[in-house]
């Protein structure tokens, strides 16, 4: 799913970011895809989960995902973001 690269000088929580829209640009994932959740994509990544956690509210600020309490988080349809 994503690679992160430390060596880059971006920082992980934009390389996240940017990660998931490439995913969605390229369609690997699609409108009304769930995200791993905050925790177990943290664990999968080796990085702090509030990292993980900031991710997500730039990319649901920026219309890319939405949050459903209690569910999660997934991927906005293209005709929303």
């Amino acid at each position: 799913m994503l690679q992160l690269s430390l060596k880059s000088g971006v920082p992980i929580c934009d390389q996240i970011v940017n990660g998931v829209i490439r995913l969605k640009a390229l369609g690997v994932m699609q409108g009304g895809e769930q995200l791993p959740s905050v925790r177990a994509l943290a664990i999968k990544l080796s990085v702090n989960p509030n990292t993980v956690q900031k991710a997500y509210m730039i990319l649901e600020g920026r219309g890319i995902i939405y949050s459903v309490k209690g569910k999660g988080s997934f991927i906005s349809d293209d005709n929303e973001a």
